[in-house]
């Protein structure tokens, strides 16, 4: 299969013709629901078609993952209380409510997906013109799908509505929450699927579509998450055998020209708005200051000033950064400049944020995520960089906690992801302290790819590591709400949006909302 770059299924419309009925709304060489899911090319459209919602999910993911953690906050803009603003401030301090936009477009999206795979699932169980091998590809690649979908969902709202069947009728579209339980079973069930449907990679580097070493991360990610330690070790002690491996260098790991290379287990796949039909990354453009143009620091002149100034690498995270740690300066740049009243930034600097201290007089220090940031950019469209969603880092790292949560050694994973980073073999023993810096590699070699909230959330850590933070975070910006920033029980799940509430009566909400 093609790279998956350009997510669209074409669907063939013929005129009709002049000495045809124009009652006749399906002529015989048009597509339709019912004939159209029948060969190997229309469901190789419809699996690619799958793909497609999580570019839309990445493009509000940060807001729940990454902004409600300790690892980044935002640049706020006090000259515009509009609701987009407020409402993406509000999931970072803790002051969502169940009217929140962007978490209704996070359940949505993520519904969208898993409503393609159940009709890629459905259709292919009466497809009698696909050839098997063709069709269990598809099945495996859906199923994952369906099951990293409702991973995400079931981590940030509880037990959810279960679809599993195409919705051919109003009645199947409202069902009832089913338990947490059960939506993890059901992910269990599906990446297991897709473990036995999918090959391995065969060459890298890879097409982009998902794969067995794809599923296998998904499921061990599950398993730890449900601390079951011992499956989840067995799971990926398999996947050096399937050809992955870090790169010497981290920064290396995120260059458009490494994309779903050997490190690459399973990534959201972008073009830069050069290449025709393309659907580039915005979401570089959104981790900057808001500026009218970033040209000092993009060398092209972009205008993020209605988007950018979200996702601000936090003074905590860069401060947590060991001396050496290579990483640092991968992931994390400063830019200095000054706000105008409409608070604009005018870019005068940029700096390298190892050893940085104070900006100049008159001036103020603005970190910003570099890890994305690579030629070609594309004014107003983005940039080639891919998205990551497992690397094999990750990979070594859930290996390392899997066996320290049982009592075995972890060094041999673990040490290996400190010394690409350009650290020296970690000197903690015992298993509670080998616990915390495993939690603390994860936070500094995985920062910004939307895992540091769902870590301290599944650790127990999230509302004491987050309340200390958010009470160091209102001395340092003093337009942080003295509201915001405390997290209690309640808060460690979502809302679910009130729109899906009022009309499905069977949902029921969740505490505290």
């Amino acid at each position: 299969m093609k790279k998956i770059y350009t997510i669209v299924i074409a669907l063939l419309i013929t005129a009709v013709s002049c000495k045809k009925s124009f009652i006749e709304l399906a002529p015989e060489s048009s597509y339709t629901d019912a004939n159209y899911y029948q060969t190997d090319g229309q469901f190789k459209q419809a699996v690619t078609a799958t793909y497609a919602p999580l570019r839309d999910v990445l493009n509000n993911d940060f807001l729940l993952s990454e902004m409600r953690s300790d690892n980044s906050f935002y640049q706020s803009k006090l000259s515009d209380r509009g609701t987009a603003y407020v409402f993406r401030e509000n999931l970072s301090d803790f002051l969502d409510a169940s009217t929140n936009s962007y978490v209704a477009s996070e359940w949505q999206y993520l519904y969208q997906g898993i409503s393609r795979a159940n009709i890629v699932i459905s259709r292919l169980k009466t497809a009698t013109a696909v050839p098997a091998a063709s069709a269990a590809n598809y099945d495996g690649q859906a199923k994952f799908l369906r099951a990293l979908n409702y991973f995400k969902l079931v981590r940030l709202f509880g037990g959810v509505p279960l679809f599993l069947n195409e919705v051919k009728t109003p009645s199947d579209a409202f069902l009832p929450r089913s338990s947490a339980d059960d939506v993890y079973k059901q992910i269990v069930a599906d990446a297991t699927d897709a473990i036995s449907e999918l090959a391995a990679p065969s060459k890298f580097p890879q097409t982009g579509e998902a794969t067995k070493g794809a599923a296998t991360t998904l499921l061990a990610d599950v398993y730890v998450t449900q601390k079951r330690w011992a499956d989840a070790e067995t799971l990926l002690n398999t996947l050096s055998g399937m050809g992955y491996s870090l790169t010497p260098n981290y920064a290396d790991a995120f260059l458009p020209a490494n994309k779903n290379g050997r490190e690459s287990i399973f990534e959201v796949q972008y073009l830069d708005g050069t290449v025709t039909g393309a659907t580039p990354n915005p979401l570089p453009f959104y981790f900057l200051p808001r500026s009218t143009s970033t040209a000092l620091l993009t060398g092209i002149a972009i205008n993020n000033s209605a988007t950018g100034g979200l996702n601000t690498p936090s003074p905590d995270l860069i401060s947590t950064y060991e001396s050496g740690d290579k990483r640092l300066d991968a992931s994390i740049g400063i830019a200095e400049g000054a706000y105008n009243a409409s608070d604009l930034f005018t870019y005068s600097a940029v700096k390298s944020v190892v050893g940085y201290t104070t900006p100049p007089a008159g001036k103020v220090a603005v970190p910003y995520i570099k890890k994305y940031l690579h030629s070609p950019l594309t004014a107003v469209t983005g940039s080639a960089d891919d998205f990551p969603i497992y690397r094999y880092s990750e990979a070594l790292l859930l290996l390392a906690e899997a066996q320290n949560e049982q009592g075995k050694s972890p060094l041999l994973a673990l040490n290996a992801v400190r010394n690409r980073a350009g650290l020296a073999a970690t000197t903690a023993t015992g298993q509670a302290a080998l616990r915390d810096v495993i939690l603390h590699e994860r936070r500094v070699e995985l920062a910004f790819e939307n895992k540091r909230w769902h870590d301290l959330v599944r650790t127990g850590t999230a509302i004491n590591v987050l309340n200390a933070y958010g009470a160091k975070l209102k001395t340092q910006f003093s337009y942080l709400p003295t509201s915001g920033r405390v997290v209690t029980d309640f808060r460690l799940l979502y809302p679910l949006p009130q729109a899906e509430v009022g009309l499905n009566t069977q949902l029921t909400q969740n505490p505290g909302y």
